[in-house]
């Protein structure tokens, strides 16, 4: 293929998401692992120099360059663009975000507008999620949380919500659990008594908290099962959990809401919450 046919590089993130993802398979080992330190830490991108990404992705600065030019950039500080670009995105204020909704207003109801658009936003990532999420994952997860002794629900800052429901959810179905990221600052000595037996739920999404990522991989690495919800297969929860769902969610003017992911761990919930009833029956019988 020569240079006038060359497909010009993605100039957004999602796009250049999208594109690092259907790659992600073919691509060498150390462009892999730019890869997904990219996706991990996307501010750092956008904001560091080539030496200090490519000390943090533990690769030579050249390697950047060759990742860069593998999906059509010119050079890293190309790269670093579609990243930096991606900041000024969302770092917009809450001011400035209603601002956009009341000049996307159109005539009636500036309310009811706003209204339908987080509904709107709703659907569009619930519809995603019905397509994205395969029946023999979901059972998979079922029965790893189903059987575990206590299960360790991880989560924090937009993410905090999720478990936050779960916790109360199995609380109230009589489930133990144990609900970290708390504001008591005791989440290393929660998770210290967890072991053989248990299992963990996971949450977070980019740009990822990184207490969720450490405390995902220390479980994990004493054979704690993790089950995460997370959006991207360079999610730092997706390499290391043993079950991950992949959820998109649409936001409105820039505001995200949780509507998919909610409707996925409630049907984690629920679910856990059957198969306990039916081997407890079991083995009563």
């Amino acid at each position: 293929m020569d240079e006038a046919e060359t497909p010009p590089p993605p100039r957004d993130f999602e796009s250049l998401r999208a594109m690092i993802i259907t790659r992600r398979q073919s691509l060498p080992k150390r462009l892999a692992q730019v890869a997904a330190h990219t996706l991990d830490s996307p501010d750092e991108i956008a904001f560091g120099t080539a030496a200090s990404v490519a000390a943090a992705a533990d690769v030579q600065p050249s390697t950047l360059v060759r990742f860069a030019q593998h999906f059509g950039f010119e050079g890293f500080s190309d790269l670093q663009r579609v990243f930096r670009d991606r900041l000024k995105e969302r770092t917009n204020s809450y001011e400035e975000r209603l601002a956009a909704l009341r000049a996307g207003a159109r005539a009636g109801s500036h309310e009811s507008a706003v209204l339908d658009g987080f509904l709107d936003a709703a659907r569009h990532s619930l519809d995603k999620l019905s397509h994205a999420v395969e029946a023999p994952k979901l059972e998979r997860a079922v029965a790893i949380l189903g059987g575990a002794r206590t299960i360790h629900l991880i989560a924090r800052r937009r993410s905090y919500p999720i478990s936050t429901y779960m916790a109360y959810a199995f609380g109230k179905l009589g489930i133990p659990c144990t609900l970290v990221g708390s504001p008591l600052g005791i989440d290393a000595e929660m998770l210290a008594n967890a072991g053989e037996g248990d299992a963990a739920l996971a949450v977070s999404f980019s740009p990822y908290a990184s207490e969720t990522a450490e405390h995902a991989r220390i479980l994990a690495g004493r054979g704690v099962p993790v089950i995460a919800i997370t959006d991207s297969a360079f999610s730092p929860l997706a390499e290391c959990a043993t079950e991950w769902f992949e959820v998109a969610e649409a936001d409105f003017a820039g505001f995200r809401s949780l509507s998919a992911t909610m409707a996925l761990a409630m049907a984690l919930t629920v679910s856990v919450a059957e198969l306990r009833a039916e081997l407890a029956t079991t083995e009563k019988e």
